[in-house]
């Protein structure tokens, strides 16, 4: 299972334009801030993409300021086909993923079928996750399932990346659910 140590983080398209088109958009920015907050006080390697920033905006204010990110623009649907993106993924060498944004039934499907056609282990986070039709996240979860990755929870994140409530920062990542 993935921790701390052996885990990157991507975080896809959570952009001004793409996050005011989804109908849970204020939830899904609230939960992708959490996780991504949490990447910050680990630090954990983490990846943010764009998706055509000249037209959809860049990513939301209130990720853009927990850290400096890597932020990777890209007009690929898979951030793997994008080569400034594969550039800086290899580099970081961790076998297991965690992955949300948006759109799940596009960018993530197809990122995630990328990662896993390359022997990556996946975690796509579901409530950080989403697409403007329900029925298209609802069906891309399960494509992604079928196809060999595990769909959790940002609770479920974020304790397993810490493992104990001895964690030296168990505190900072329990105020993220608070």
């Amino acid at each position: 299972m993935f921790n701390e140590n052996n885990t990157t983080i991507i975080c896809i398209d959570i952009q001004e334009k793409l996050v005011n088109m989804l109908q849970n958009g204020v939830q899904i920015a609230k939960n992708a801030e959490k996780i991504m907050k949490a990447a910050s006080i680990l630090n954990i390697d983490t990846i943010v993409t764009e998706q055509y920033p000249k037209g959809l905006g860049q990513t939301i204010e209130s990720i853009k300021n927990i850290k400096d990110f890597t932020i990777v623009e890209k007009n690929t649907f898979s951030a793997i086909q994008t080569p400034e993106f594969v550039n800086k993924f290899n580099n970081l060498k961790n076998k297991n993923i965690l992955i949300f944004g948006i759109e799940t039934h596009i960018c993530i499907l197809q990122s995630v079928i990328d990662l896993l056609e390359n022997s990556y282990n996946v975690f796509i986070i579901e409530n950080c996750s989403s697409s403007r039709d329900v029925n298209n996240h609802k069906i891309a979860l399960e494509v992604m399932k079928q196809k060999g990755a595990y769909v959790i929870t940002l609770e479920i994140a974020l304790f397993n990346l810490i493992k104990s409530s001895k964690h030296s920062k168990f505190r900072e990542i329990q105020q993220l659910i608070k």
